[in-house]
């Protein structure tokens, strides 16, 4: 059949429509802007974790107009290379170099900053970025992965202890100089409450009593030492969390504050024995809450779903818009947090989110040969299940060189001097000793995970599954530990001249001085 041809003012129409079609679409909204705070060694202590030591009115505010969550984690429990899964969402063992502290950041690997510049966003960063270690690209030009340092501003500190960066100052000064037409990305790294601490300053300066803490985790004595200990850590968190209210308070002057995406989180746990540096759920646990209050994001939500720092670049790209495809990433392997943002339930919102890996492996010097400690693991809501590659090695660093996988504080000291006079003191072993191929935690009933499973024949079902998912996920993932490439992580370098080769020289006699251990915490002999 022959359609009857179009009338000329008809033909006229569908002509005009055919131009004016693209100027009929809806506008596409402009991203977000994109404020990330990140504190230094934080665990998950706040007051919307129910943490009554540790005043965070500032985070809380963050969670109650957006989204809490309770099962959040660093795939490693150390600076360098958990900032390094923030920035590229890829696992440490995925990394190369920068799986270890104090690396050289392989050039291959760009982090979502340097895509959100490279796209036109205006990106800056106060205090931490990436670190401790050197960023250089292929030809050996320095890289700035956070983007242009923001540090000139400066505050009196009200501890020894605490930075005098005036964090909040900064990113005034960054959003004074942010080009109005153009998104911007700020990332405050503040330098709390990473170590040294001004001894008895939670009690002197933030007015805590050592009766505030109703629990002191069963991995340390209690006693007045590891709890002032505490409280100081807790003043320096409140110091990050006040920079934070500043900051809060700055974006809502300026009218910005409803259309920021705001992400306030930690690298990793507590700098204390058995938490910072170690692989377990007090170590790897964080706080993370993220609002945008003119977003589409049902305030007031606690999410119980496991989600990894890994997750956190594929987030931010999909909010700036920028396809993963066209961000000149490599492979990324966490999943973007949208849906679970954007999802009015509390809860366990996806149920594939069940659980997170975590690992490490060369964290600091004081082994022979420059080794670390490699250990890959699973946390489920449940259990946590680990496995030590070489439990010949000590976990925290070796007893001569002073334990250096811990950083120096009153309760290291405390738990070592204590063992010296009683050999069957139990937190050292806790702390320091050396630990088994394989452990298993009951969670639910044992939180502290301090009562191994591990070897009970009731338990082997349940390990044996465990181990399943954690090898089939790390094949996939192409670890090479998996392909008996493990010696890889080792031989890399570290990018501090004066770490290498430190232990042999120690102990031929040169007094090295490593800056995060007291003089007490070397040991005459090797103990097992």
């Amino acid at each position: 059949m022959n359609s009857r041809p179009l009338a000329r003012p008809q033909q006229l129409f569908i002509a005009l429509l055919l131009i004016l079609h693209p100027l009929l679409q809806p506008a596409k909204s402009a991203p977000p802007n994109i404020l990330f705070a990140i504190a230094d060694d934080w665990g998950a202590h706040a007051g919307s974790y129910g943490t009554p030591w540790v005043k965070t009115p500032h985070f809380d505010r963050v969670a109650k107009a957006g989204v809490l969550f309770h099962n959040a984690f660093t795939p490693n429990a150390k600076c360098a290379p958990s900032r390094a899964c923030i920035l590229t969402g890829r696992n440490p063992w995925q990394l190369k170099a920068a799986a270890n502290h104090i690396c050289f950041f392989p050039p291959e690997f760009k982090a979502w900053p340097e895509t959100l510049a490279q796209h036109g966003w205006n990106v800056g960063f106060t205090a931490k970025g990436w670190g401790p270690g050197i960023a250089l690209d292929a030809s050996g030009k320095p890289r700035n992965l956070t983007g242009k340092p923001w540090n000139d501003a400066k505050t009196p500190s009200p501890t020894s202890g605490i930075s005098n960066i005036d964090y909040a100052t900064n990113f005034d000064r960054f959003l004074d100089g942010a080009a109005p037409d153009k998104p911007w990305c700020f990332w405050y790294g503040g330098l709390e409450p990473h170590r040294g601490y001004e001894y008895g300053s939670g009690i002197s300066k933030g007015g805590k009593k050592l009766t505030d803490i109703p629990r002191v985790p069963s991995f340390w004595p209690d006693n007045e030492t590891v709890r002032n200990d505490i409280l100081d850590y807790a003043l320096e968190a409140e110091h990050f969390d006040s920079h934070l209210g500043k900051m809060l308070d700055s974006l809502q002057r300026r009218g910005l504050l409803e259309n920021t995406l705001v992400i306030v989180t930690s690298d990793h746990g507590m700098p204390f024995p058995r938490s910072k540096g170690n692989t377990n759920p007090t170590a790897n646990h964080v706080p993370l809450a993220i609002m945008w209050t003119g977003g589409n994001l049902k305030p007031s939500r606690a999410i119980d779903d496991f989600v990894s720092f890994i997750d956190l670049a594929p987030t931010l790209l999909d909010y700036a818009q920028i396809p993963v495809a066209e961000s000149g990433m490599a492979a990324i392997t966490g999943k973007t947090l949208r849906p679970l943002l954007e999802s009015p339930n509390s809860g366990q919102v996806d149920p594939a989110r069940d659980h997170v890996l975590i690992g490490r492996e060369r964290n600091d010097i004081g082994r022979p040969g420059d080794a670390g400690f490699p250990v890959r693991g699973i946390v489920t809501q449940t259990h946590c299940y680990l496995e030590n590659i070489e439990p010949s090695r000590w976990p925290a660093g070796n007893p001569e060189t002073g334990y250096l996988d811990s950083d120096a504080s009153p309760t290291k000291t405390f738990v070592l001097e204590a063992h010296r006079k009683d050999s069957k003191d139990p937190f050292w072993q806790l702390c320091f000793g050396h630990r088994p191929n394989q452990e298993l935690y009951h969670l639910p009933s044992d939180p502290d995970h301090v009562t191994n499973l591990a070897a009970h024949a009731a338990q082997q079902t349940t390990l044996s599954e465990l181990s399943r998912r954690l090898h089939k996920a790390l094949v996939a993932q192409e670890d090479p530990r998996e392909s008996g490439r493990g010696h890889e992580f080792d031989a890399y370098p570290h990018s501090n001249k004066g770490n290498a080769g430190f232990y042999e020289r120690f102990m031929r006699g040169e007094r090295i001085k490593a800056g995060w251990v007291n003089d007490s915490d070397f040991e005459p002999v090797q103990k097992r």
